[in-house]
C-alpha cells in the first residue's frame, strides 16, 4: 500500500512542474538572433541594458515583467536574456507558465559573442 501510496504522489507531483522552454547556448542563440527566428527580451536594469544589448532587444526588466506580459505577443518567439542566466531564468519561467514560447539563452550577456549596441 505505502508502495502505490508513494507512486501515485510521485506521478501527481510530476505533473505539477514548471511549464517547459529551451535553454540554448550562446552560439545557438546567435543562430537564432542571425536568422530573425526570434524577438529577443532582455530582462536586465535599464542601467545594465544602455552598457550594452544585443541589437534588436527590446527591455523589460524582469521586477516588472509580471505586469507587463499581457503587452507581449503569444504567437512570436521569445529569446530571454540576462547578464548570466540567472535572470533569463526566472523570466523564461514566468512567460512559459503564462502561455509564451521562450527560448532561455545560457550564460546571459556574459557570454554573448556576437554584436553588441550601446
Amino acid at each position: 500500500m505505502k508502495k502505490f501510496l508513494f507512486l501515485f504522489i510521485a506521478i501527481l507531483l510530476a505533473g505539477c512542474g514548471a511549464a517547459k522552454y529551451e535553454t540554448v547556448s550562446v552560439d545557438e542563440a546567435l543562430k537564432l538572433v542571425t536568422k530573425n527566428e526570434v524577438k529577443i527580451l532582455d530582462v536586465r536594469t535599464p542601467d545594465e541594458y544602455n552598457g550594452g544589448h544585443i541589437p534588436g532587444a527590446e527591455l523589460i526588466p524582469l521586477q516588472v515583467l509580471d505586469g507587463l506580459a499581457e503587452n507581449l505577443d503569444k504567437e512570436e518567439v521569445y529569446l530571454i536574456v540576462c547578464r548570466s542566466g540567472n535572470r533569463s531564468q526566472q523570466a523564461s519561467d514566468l512567460l512559459a507558465s503564462k502561455g509564451f514560447k521562450v527560448i532561455n539563452m545560457e550564460g546571459g550577456m556574459n557570454a554573448w559573442t556576437g554584436e553588441i549596441d550601446q
